[in-house]
């Protein structure tokens, strides 16, 4: 065999958008995006299609998501648009107190305290009975055949699956973790790009979620192996957290934008800090995309959304500020007047009162699905269910325990959540379906994707292209490699600190699927910093 490195990529490649007429799913990974196609030829709809390339996700890019995970949804069928909270509760014994007891003075990244419940297997089950068209057990036929049959693992995965490897050798001691090397390691060593791997457990359990439309996960065995792995070592979750689960449907939030409505999912997802920042820019002209000066000034509106969803936002029950006074153009008014000519110090506002996967999917009929999934931090907590390969998330370790914190840890409550789907309409039209995953980045890099489509002009594929920028605090922003030198120099010169990173990791990675209104064709852009892959029909 020719020998190479995958990951050695010494020229810049075009990617051109993608077209179809009767469907299309967009996803990071080439066999999902297949998995969701297939459903359309047998006559599924948008919802068949997505629930098939979630489910294959959680088999070939297991780096980022899996069945232990949360999802979130936006779905448009029939000319009216949707929203799925499939995010996890925190479990009842998760109180403040007793993680004070354990000595503790902030969330673990990994082990059962950051547990929460999985909502993944959930959101599939809601999805397929509210809105599919075709059984359950034929929509995760293709997920489990790939888990048993076994698939390649891509370039992009083998770089993640080998850096998580590598983190947890070091970092996860104790019998708890045993499961997690036995399923994602082969003679403790993560799979080369190419290497042929299979989960046998994995597919058993896909089987068993589609046979019983996710009632097993909840309240039948696998909830009883999930709570007896956590009594045995420790846990907080127990098979009565489980039990409790329910996917919620909620009504999308959205503001103007130029022309077009932006809809996100309420919180404890934090969608609301891109609608913050457009709000802010909503009044702003933006004459041109390589400049300086617009690259402030949507840094500083960045800036300025996500202080404030990050100071408010938490469970909607325990939140002490509503959507529509963080949302009113008075305020948003009121924050733009903070944005000067020099980068700021962002502090939130105080409104008058009043490692994740993205994928997409549209069918011939005109619905479509904006579809997000994770684990949260790459293989989430570093626990295997024995015998089921569940790997759990850790979204928990976004919990706070400043007991005057909004988001302060508590029994049976959501947290504040980064992963967010994301959709566009206009004149009550859809638009289409968009995303960009990647933990906070989620917000900038929808903020990034829409004023490049909205403002610029640029076509789905070339607004994905894009050198991506990502705020991290104070005045700090990093820049991708391919980031213009002259720009970030300049940027420097308005008292931005830049930082300039070696490769794409942690700039976020998205699928796009626009659809022109009169013909009805539906035009796609992938993600070319992974394994993005458009299948059409």
């Amino acid at each position: 065999m020719i020998t190479f490195d995958e990951l050695y990529q010494p020229y810049r490649t075009a990617r051109l958008p993608v077209y179809a007429k009767n469907g299309m799913v967009a996803a990071s990974q080439p066999q999902a995006a297949d998995c969701g196609r297939q459903m359309l030829e047998k006559g599924g709809n948008a919802v068949d299609a997505a629930i098939a390339a979630a489910a294959a996700l959680t088999v070939v890019e297991p780096t980022s998501n899996g069945i232990g995970g949360d999802a979130f949804a936006l779905v448009w069928m029939k000319e009216k648009l949707y929203g799925l909270n499939a995010s996890g509760r925190s479990p009842r014994e998760f109180t403040l107190e007793k993680l004070k007891e354990k000595g503790l003075t902030d969330i673990p990244d990994h082990g059962f305290i950051p547990v929460t419940v999985p909502g993944a297997p959930g959101a599939w089950a809601e999805l397929s009975e509210a809105f599919g068209v075709l059984p359950l057990e034929e929509v995760l036929a293709p997920a489990v055949k790939l888990a048993e049959e076994g698939f390649p693992v891509s370039a992009a995965v083998a770089k993640y699956w080998k850096r998580g490897v590598k983190l947890f050798n070091d970092t996860l001691k104790g019998p708890e973790f045993e499961e997690w090397f036995r399923v994602f390691t082969k003679n403790g060593r993560a799979p080369q790009a190419g290497d042929l791997w299979t989960f046998p457990d994995h597919a058993k359990t896909l089987r068993d979620i589609a046979a019983t439309k996710a009632a097993s996960f909840y309240e039948g065995e696998l909830a009883e192996k999930i709570g007896a792995f956590s009594k045995q070592h420790g846990g907080f979750i127990a098979e009565e957290d489980l039990n409790a689960f329910q996917a919620d449907w909620v009504t999308p939030i959205s503001v103007s934008y130029k022309g077009y409505d932006v809809w996100e999912i309420p919180p404890n997802g934090h969608g609301l800090n891109t609608l913050l920042a457009l709000n802010i820019l909503e009044e702003m002209e933006l004459s041109e995309k390589e400049s300086p000066e617009t690259y402030h000034v949507l840094m500083e509106a960045m800036k300025l959304g996500y202080t404030d969803g990050l100071h408010y936002i938490t469970d909607p029950k325990d939140m002490n500020v509503t959507v529509e006074e963080l949302l009113s153009k008075t305020y948003a008014a009121e924050r733009r007047e903070a944005i000067g000519e020099e980068a700021m110090l962002p502090k939130p506002g105080k409104p008058q009162k009043g490692g994740t996967v993205y994928l997409a999917a549209a069918d011939k009929e005109g619905n479509m699905v904006s579809y997000i999934q994770s684990n949260y931090m790459d293989f989430g907590s570093g626990l295997v269910v024995p015998g089921t390969g569940i790997n759990l998330q850790n979204r928990g370790r976004n919990f706070s325990m400043d007991e005057n914190a909004v988001n302060v840890a508590g029994p049976a409550k959501r947290t504040y959540h980064t992963i967010i789907p994301g959709f566009l309409t206009k004149d009550g039209r859809a638009a289409g379906a968009f995303g960009v995953m990647g933990g906070f980045m989620q917000p900038q890099g929808h903020l990034q994707v829409l004023t490049s489509t909205i403002d610029f002009g640029l076509n789905p594929q070339a607004a994905l292209d894009a050198p991506r920028w990502r705020w991290s605090e104070k005045k700090t922003i990093e820049i991708e490699p391919l980031f213009p030198d002259h720009i970030a120099q300049a940027l420097e010169r308005k008292g931005h600190h830049i930082r300039k990173a070696t490769d794409e990791t942690g700039f976020g990675r998205g699928q796009i699927i626009w659809k022109d209104p009169d013909s009805g064709v539906y035009i796609g852009g992938t993600e070319s910093r992974a394994d993005g892959h458009i299948s059409v029909y």
